[in-house]
């Protein structure tokens, strides 16, 4: 859980949402989210009692979330325990990674704690634990271009134990960096209070630290603001990143975001954390917006249901090289079956190139920067960010 502060920076407005346009595949997923799926795991989670780092019941709840993802389809050799220790307690953090189409070493990092002290901790963290796990389900076959680790650790309750172990032994290694992260979405004690009117989440933004990172933190929790009110219904604050697991990656430059529930609970961290006093569909709405920025943040496929034409899927597409400098080369499965558009617009959806039936493009005459490419297959729509760089 998050250190209690005065929210100097925060602001209650619904954001613009010109930095994404609305992808109905991106929807249609969020829609997946089910209440029932969302309270069971609430419930579960509560029931197995006060998961303190160490303890057999922390230990169990590692088992019961890894049986989540297997269930899931998620294979044995996607998922990993990497055990830590302070003094003499031991525990694991669980990491389970889905493979990129196009960013394979890339990752988007979503996480959050399953550790409690005091109590079932079903606010503080089993909310996070549930959503996570609903958007692993959700998108386990679901092609993205990131690469995307689920991450649970244990730990944070005893001082970011499980993420600054992760961040200093796995993340780097003898000081160099060895994982290439975008961004690191964390999710901390989301539960709401049960019987108020939670129609508002927090974003975490970056606004402490080291300062090379503030910038892209801002850029990165706008998109989250904005894909929370494409979505799902909640409204947006921002409030300061504080001391829960993304610090261990802000300390090293890494880009962070995360949720935060609007009006705080008291009952975290005592026994009163239970399923009784949580609001379980404030829960299944930030997991709406979670799936709708997952998505979003790791570039997932924008076609749902069964193709109809020879372009069924972003695997079996090309655009590339991406970064572009001069000609962008678009490959499709069979050029013979399908007419098709391209173009390429700004961010905020002003076009500045467009093309039909052309798998050369001249991109010289754009200037260095990200662009939306939009590639029309008949009945279909796919988008694409394509950086221009020379």
């Amino acid at each position: 859980m998050k250190k209690l502060t005065t929210f100097l920076c925060a602001s209650l407005i619904v954001p613009s949402i010109s930095a994404q346009t609305f992808i109905q595949a991106y929807k249609d997923r969020a829609d997946m989210v089910t209440q029932s799926n969302i309270t069971t795991n609430l419930q579960d989670f509560g029931n197995l009692g006060i998961k303190t780092t160490g303890s057999q019941a922390n230990a169990n709840a590692l088992t019961w979330i890894k049986n989540k993802y297997l269930s899931y389809g998620y294979t044995a050799s996607q998922i990993e325990e990497s055990p830590f220790s302070f003094g003499t307690t031991s525990s694991k953090n669980l990491i389970i990674t889905k493979t990129g189409t196009l960013y394979p070493n890339k990752y988007v990092i979503i996480c959050g704690h399953f550790d409690t002290i005091n109590g079932p901790g079903v606010n503080d963290n089993g909310s996070g634990t549930s959503i996570i796990l609903e958007a692993a389900r959700i998108l386990k076959n679901v092609p993205t271009e990131y690469s995307i680790k689920f991450i649970h650790f244990s730990g944070e309750e005893q001082g970011l134990r499980g993420s600054s172990h992760y961040v200093n032994n796995v993340v780097y290694q003898g000081g160099v960096r060895k994982l290439d992260i975008k961004l690191v979405f964390n999710l901390d004690q989301v539960g709401g209070v049960k019987g108020n009117n939670n129609n508002t989440v927090y974003c975490d933004e970056d606004q402490g630290g080291i300062s090379s990172n503030n910038a892209a933190s801002t850029a990165v929790t706008q998109q989250l603001r904005n894909c929370t009110a494409l979505y799902s219904p909640l409204q947006t604050a921002v409030d300061p990143a504080e001391d829960t697991d993304y610090i261990p990656f802000e300390q090293k430059g890494e880009v962070i975001t995360g949720f935060f529930e609007r009006i705080r609970s008291s009952y975290p961290h005592t026994s009163k954390d239970t399923f009784a006093n949580v609001d379980p569909v404030y829960v299944y709405n930030i997991g709406k917006a979670t799936v709708g920025a997952l998505q979003h943040f790791a570039a997932a496929s924008t076609t749902s249901g069964t193709a109809k034409t020879a372009l069924n899927s972003l695997e079996m597409m090309k655009i590339y090289p991406n970064p572009a400098s001069s000609i962008l080369n678009i490959e499709l499965p069979d050029p013979k079956a399908a007419t098709f558009s391209f173009e390429i617009t700004t961010s905020t959806g002003r076009s500045m190139l467009k093309v039909n039936n052309e798998t050369e493009i001249n991109v010289s005459g754009l200037e260095n920067g990200v662009y939306v490419g939009v590639l029309k297959v008949n009945d279909q729509t796919f988008t694409k960010n394509i950086l221009i760089a020379r």
